[in-house]
């Protein structure tokens, strides 16, 4: 065990050398081809980075390119098989039009359901109010709760007999239905899992939507009162359009954070070829449960993926003219 330790500590201090010698190095080289010693420190210190990013992530992103046109199970060299992989998701694979399906429903109700009581959660949090402090620490917790636990207190809430469906049990007697199976069955699984995305809303979200309704000149709500404007012509017109860029980034935020859900997928059993699951989950299925280790098949889910949050990003982004405002910018 100790052996490993000191092993373990001597490989890091090996890197550490090469990582310095590396930056020293390139220091020297930049300032002798006449850059500046203020410029060549700083390229000198990005280095670690630099060498992180170009390793650990530009690497891999272009590695999956390659294996999404070949036939690779990670125990054999990777096989070209040009756009099968492809043209096998789209035709020839049961679960992945309902969970596409399955992963935009979700993303198209619950994102706007979010951000509407995001917002909300946000005003009743920037008023003046003894304690408002300890209230935004309570509203923040669920952002810092882990994603399993979470996933797993829902399940037993929403689960068959949990205790949504016992507290409506009488209620369920009443209009003579049984008990909901709120994430196995095909019929309530996607609002089972809408509602249990609700719970993000008391998290980030509302932190960042509450900057940006703290950043709001107050003279512009007293411009409105002096016009006569009651609470709704406050919000309609100082609100929405001073709070809009900040909607617009927690919006793209949230729909890239849509297409790639993944938690819930993992730790509620849906059926994938009926239901549906999420497009995340079939990845990584693919890739490593199951022993099936089909990364060039995952690897071309995962770059439909990309595309479908370009298409819905770039989408956000155009129709950004229309209701985005921007104090700033001249008309």
């Amino acid at each position: 065990m100790l052996d490993a330790y000191v092993r373990t500590l001597v490989d890091y201090a090996v890197v550490a050398v090469v990582i310095a010698t590396a930056m020293f190095v390139t220091f020297r080289v930049l300032v002798r081809l006449g850059m500046k010693r203020e410029a060549a420190t700083g390229y000198a210190l990005v280095l670690p980075w630099l060498s992180g990013f170009i390793i650990w992530t530009l690497y891999p992103i272009l590695a999956s390119l390659y294996y999404s046109f070949t036939s690779y199970n990670i125990f054999q060299p990777p096989k070209w098989v040009g756009l099968d992989n492809y043209v096998r998701w789209f035709t020839n694979d049961p679960s992945f039009w309902p969970s596409l399906r399955l992963t935009l429903l979700y993303g198209a109700i619950s994102l706007p359901i979010g951000l509407s009581l995001s917002l909300g959660v946000a005003m009743l949090l920037a008023r003046k109010v003894r304690g408002v402090g300890i209230w935004r620490t309570i509203y923040y917790l669920p952002a810092i709760i882990p994603a399993v636990a979470t996933i797993l207190l829902w399940r037993w809430l929403l689960g068959t007999n949990g205790l949504f469906n016992t507290l409506l049990s009488p209620l369920y007697r009443l209009i003579n239905v049984d008990n909901p199976s709120w994430f196995n069955g095909e019929r309530f699984a996607l609002p089972g899992l809408i509602i249990m995305s609700l719970w993000g809303v008391f998290g980030a979200n509302t932190v960042i939507l509450l900057a940006g309704l703290k950043s709001i000149p107050v003279h512009l709500y007293e411009a409105v009162e002096l016009d006569g404007g009651g609470a709704w012509a406050k919000f309609r017109n100082v609100t929405i359009p001073m709070i809009s860029p900040t909607l617009f980034y927690t919006l793209v935020l949230g729909v890239i954070a849509a297409v790639k859900t993944f938690e819930p997928g993992i730790f509620i059993k849906l059926n994938g070829t009926t239901t549906g699951t999420f497009l995340q989950v079939l990845v990584y299925a693919d890739a490593f449960a199951g022993g099936n280790s089909r990364m060039g098949y995952a690897s071309a889910l995962g770059w439909i993926m990309l595309v479908i949050v370009m298409v819905l990003t770039v989408f956000v982004l155009r129709s950004s003219n229309l209701w985005v405002y921007y104090e700033g910018e001249r008309t």
